[in-house]
């Protein structure tokens, strides 16, 4: 038994049978006297409906793993070199993939027995448009072993329309002694950059803040989940020591009824044959004294 092997079987199981399957797994590795093992095997964390369709998808569509992640390079490499019209293809592509990948793993989620929603494929598509933005995402999905979905980061072009380059503002041309003054298409531009650029940093420092917030709630979370799994695991553990206790007092209960049972037959062995002795003993006092003829 071996951490990655157990993590697979588990994250590929439905949601509602990962913590009792989780538990067993932690017992066995107590048994085998592997305690780190069984600790690390305790800390996996459940997955959420959105990250196990998620890893659904990884599991049953391979070939779209590579697909995906090769397309969030080119995504990249797009935005880095501001190729406005090969980023607004690639973000066509993009949207039309995970769109499709996303209703897939809803597909896959139903033939499984585990039918999910609108707002489940919604954070699948979620964490499809993080794997097209971060190689490290990307890399943490194509593990199969997602506990809950991933997110995008922010500054990340969400449509093609925010990559394009923007276009110079209308201007309404002032007069001045009659003469037309046109404003610079190359100096709008710059404008029209550095503006952007501040509001992706306003962007950028609000979403840090959440995250942070997110981080510190999901740390009490997770805090709480690994209580109750440690519980559970323990439950498990006394459940499988009661059934044996349960069993080895069933069969002493079975051995004490047949002890007193060949006890009592026993006994009523023992009296009849004192019965026995005594009237022998009686005979024999009566022919004693009895005079000679």
């Amino acid at each position: 038994m071996d951490l990655e092997s157990v993590a697979d079987e588990l994250y590929a199981l439905p949601p509602g049978e990962f913590v009792a399957a989780r538990g067993r797994h932690v017992a066995a590795a107590r048994t085998a006297k592997e305690p780190a093992l069984a600790k690390q095997i305790a800390a996996l964390r459940k997955p959420t409906l959105a990250a196990w369709a998620g890893n659904l998808l990884v599991r049953s569509a391979p070939e779209q793993v590579d697909a995906l992640r090769r397309l969030g390079e080119g995504l990249r490499a797009a935005q880095e070199r501001l190729a406005g019209e090969q980023l607004r293809e690639l973000t066509r592509q993009r949207n039309a993939l995970v769109a499709e990948l996303a209703r897939e793993a809803r597909r896959l989620a139903a033939e499984a027995g585990q039918p999910v929603g609108d707002a489940v494929q919604h954070e699948v598509e979620t964490t499809l448009h993080a794997v097209l933005a971060d190689p490290e995402a990307a890399g943490e999905w194509a593990a199969g072993h997602l506990a809950k979905p991933l997110t995008t980061r922010p500054g990340f072009p969400a449509t093609a329309s925010a990559a394009a380059p923007a276009s110079a503002p209308a201007s309404r041309p002032a007069r001045k002694r009659h003469l037309k003054v046109v404003e610079d298409p190359a100096k709008a531009r710059a404008a029209e950059l550095d503006r952007v650029r501040e509001e992706a940093r306003a962007a950028e420092r609000r979403a840090r803040d959440q995250e942070k917030a997110l981080h510190r709630d999901e740390g009490g979370r997770d805090k709480a989940e690994t209580r109750l799994d440690e519980a559970a695991a323990r439950v498990a553990e006394l459940t499988e020591k009661l059934r044996a206790a349960e069993e080895a007092e069933s069969q002493a209960r079975e051995a004490l009824t047949r002890a007193r049972r060949t006890a009592a037959a026993t006994a009523r062995t023992a009296r009849e044959s004192r019965r026995a002795a005594d009237r022998a003993a009686s005979e024999l006092t009566t022919l004693e004294t009895e005079p000679d003829s």
